[in-house]
């Protein structure tokens, strides 16, 4: 469908996602981006890695549904992972690739491993950029040490995980969220200064949506199910996300490889765009 380099939109099961195709000269598998959030968009990796990508890949980005600029859905619940995957499967279909790579970053990446287990026959090679595991304690309790290493206080003695861990986002500001997530304050500047030119407005839906979806089954108990090769790229700093959550998902693949970026966070695509760059492309060749 896609035959120049742009911005579409294009209808999905009804709602009105953003697309965008860079590097469509390239003639490669195209490497179909997904953004994190839950509820963020692509506006800051467009500007970072993603430029640099597309010197070489083929790249297609979607925004998901109710994030950035795609629509939302009438249903504010109609944000579980099932959704997203049946999102997924027809933006697929119509554009009627046989296979994709797919580089998720952060929750995209915990979203690229759902749809790899429930669509394997659509997906080539999996880039898994500081991947998150929503409905796991492990990553409650990273982010809870992440915030105490930035100097977060106000947790209560005999607090559970999920009582800490509310208190910690309920009370965090800015400048303590910025702390978590990067390791260059310079950059976390630049990334909060293109959230705000991008209007970015997240809604906390989709969130909601994931935590309150009990029927999802376990992805940790399914990641042994997925066959696809996959690189697993996470910075040193990951105060978000980390290391343990990363080592998680490396360790319960068939076939994974781990890489550990030395001088950043949880954005590695922002802190060390070349080399975070050179690993992807290399892995796609």
């Amino acid at each position: 469908m896609f035959k120049e380099n742009g911005e579409y939109q294009v209808t999905i099961n009804g709602i009105s996602h953003w697309v965008k195709v860079e590097g469509i000269e390239r003639g490669t598998t195209p490497v179909v981006v997904i953004h994190g959030g839950p509820g963020g968009n692509h506006y800051v990796f467009e500007r970072t890695a993603g430029s640099m990508i597309a010197m070489e890949r083929t790249i297609i980005y979607y925004e998901q549904r109710g994030c950035g600029r795609t629509d939302k859905p009438e249903d504010d619940g109609a944000y579980k992972i099932s959704h997203l995957v049946a999102d997924f499967k027809e933006f697929h279909r119509l554009f009627g690739w046989e296979k994709v790579d797919l580089l998720g970053y952060s929750f995209g990446a915990e979203l690229a491993l759902e749809i790899a287990n429930t669509l394997p026959h659509t997906v080539n090679r999996l880039v898994l950029s500081a991947p998150s595991m929503i409905q796991s304690p492990l990553q409650k309790l990273v982010q809870i040490a992440g915030f105490a290493s930035v100097g977060a206080t106000g947790i209560g003695s005999g607090a559970t995980i999920d009582e800490a861990y509310q208190v910690l986002w309920n009370h965090a500001d800015t400048a303590m969220v910025d702390k978590l997530l990067f390791q260059d304050p310079s950059l976390a500047a630049m990334n909060r200064k293109w959230w705000e030119e991008s209007d970015l407005v997240n809604t906390g839906l989709m969130m909601r949506a994931l935590e309150d979806d009990s029927s999802r089954p376990s992805l940790e108990e399914r990641l042994s199910d997925i066959p696809h090769s996959a690189l697993i790229l996470v910075g040193t700093f990951d105060r978000n996300t980390g290391i343990p959550v990363a080592s998680l998902i490396h360790d319960r693949l068939q076939h994974s490889t781990l890489t550990i970026l030395s001088k950043s966070a949880h954005f590695p695509d922002i802190e060390e765009s070349e080399v975070f760059t050179q690993y992807v492309c290399s892995f796609l060749r």
